[in-house]
């Protein structure tokens, strides 16, 4: 059972804002059970309950998985006293419950997810689930196959055991080279230790996906959106 208010129930699905959707239930245009609603400090059972407005059910989900494309610039944390953190930038109206999966340095962009759900968030970070995580890299220095075999066969970045195997594509080499690295853990600054071992400095640093989840390249730096079904469910699968 998960009781709220009714006001609070059709915020979270996406029936307007808390003011907004007041104002639909004092005119009636909300019905709980069949029955018509007019107050917005109704209590409801939001799994079990059945909420329309204008006729049409809404759905409320105990999760929330959103998908942000983090700038520089800014700390992944829920708070911090002298920097911007990402939860700045979300909107959302269950700002309050959500967290960020994992985390990404200051000066590196791209996919970060949040979410409520303690469980396969833990899950996914877990070393024993191994998740992927991919990171568009540019670094300074020609990147070779040796560097490469290097990655797949695992880096001694200076702790007890070397990195587990990861995958290096190389997209381009030279003064400066490009590539795509998959790596399956998290370890501090991992990704640059990793280069560093092999000669090379990071310059620049994306995540593009985790876990199956691609970043939707149509977010701007500091924009999210909400996980569709399938990428939900392409999580699921990836834990």
């Amino acid at each position: 059972m998960n009781r709220m208010r009714l006001d609070k129930f059709l915020a979270q699905s996406g029936a307007g804002t808390r003011s907004e959707v007041k104002k639909l239930i004092r005119s009636g245009r909300v019905q709980v059970n069949g029955c018509v609603e007019k107050r917005p400090e109704a209590g409801i059972d939001a799994e079990r309950d059945e909420v329309y407005k204008d006729g049409r059910i809404l759905s409320w989900e105990p999760f929330v998985w959103l998908m942000f494309n983090k700038p520089q610039g800014c700390v992944t944390a829920t708070s911090d006293r002298s920097a911007k953190t990402v939860m700045d930038y979300i909107g959302h109206e269950r700002k309050q419950e959500l967290f960020p999966v994992g985390r990404l340095d200051v000066d590196t962009e791209g996919l970060l997810l949040f979410t409520n759900d303690g469980a396969l968030a833990h899950r996914m970070l877990a070393p024993s689930h191994h998740v992927e995580k991919t990171y568009f890299v540019r670094v300074e220095g020609a990147l070779t196959q040796e560097d490469a075999d290097a990655f797949c066969a695992g880096v001694d970045i200076g702790e007890k055991r070397p990195t587990l195997p990861a995958g290096l594509h190389i997209l381009k080499s030279g003064e400066i080279s490009e590539a795509e690295l998959t790596i399956t853990e998290g370890k501090f600054h991992q990704v640059k230790r990793m280069f560093a071992a092999r000669g090379k400095h990071v310059k620049y640093l994306k995540r593009t996906s985790m876990g199956g989840i691609r970043l939707d390249e149509t977010l701007a730096p500091g924009e999210w959106r909400a996980l569709t079904k399938e990428e939900k469910e392409r999580l699921n699968y990836a834990e």
